[in-house]
């Protein structure tokens, strides 16, 4: 089971129009300890909330600071409106949430946990396509390194690979980072054994 989270201390913003709505909204997040901003105005890029909240029914392209779908924060977007239009909006900033308007108290805490957890997910997603990405861009130099060693040790690939990795290994790093010092010429050959 996965950890609830602790809002208390965090900063939201409703991106939304001062009505009704945002008046319970605002009320319901600082129940859960937040401090809660209103606006209707475009959110600046370098002043960024813990949390967002948009009105997806009257949002428009600017009004979040960034322009794929990978939001930086945790999004929810507020919808009153069941328009195919508006739902793919929401979805194109990167809102993991939905709190349909008009708004039911009982609904927002869940919406800003699954809020939380999928924009978290997503992160880490993010990053491990990063790791995966670097460690192929670094597969040619694993390969030198062990073509390095199968010259120098006269060995085979297979046996030169398992030299490389037991040295990564002892080393406790990447074989991606010893092969870089084995052909850089900074890391001297391993011994075969």
């Amino acid at each position: 089971m996965r950890e609830t989270p602790n809002f208390a201390g965090w900063r939201a913003t409703i991106l939304h129009r001062e009505d009704a709505t945002t008046e319970r909204l605002t009320r319901q997040l600082k129940l859960f300890g937040f401090h809660v901003l209103v606006q209707w105005a475009p959110l600046a890029a370098d002043h960024l909330p813990d949390l967002i909240l948009v009105d997806a029914d009257q949002g428009w392209t600017g009004l979040l600071p960034w322009t794929d779908e990978r939001a930086p924060r945790p999004l929810v977007a507020l919808l009153g409106s069941e328009a195919p239009g508006r739902v793919a909006w929401a979805m194109d900033q990167g809102a993991s949430a939905i709190i349909a308007k008009p708004l039911a108290s009982s609904a927002v805490y869940p919406a800003l946990v699954m809020a939380l957890a999928i924009h978290r997910e997503r992160q880490a997603v993010v990053e491990k396509i990063a790791h995966l990405e670097e460690r192929v861009r670094m597969r040619p130099l694993v390969h030198a390194a062990v073509q390095k060693i199968s010259h120098a040790r006269k060995l085979d690939e297979e046996q030169a690979y398992r030299v490389l990795r037991n040295c990564a290994m002892q080393r406790r790093l990447s074989m991606e980072q010893v092969a870089a010092s084995i052909v850089g010429g900074a890391e001297p050959l391993p011994e075969a054994g």
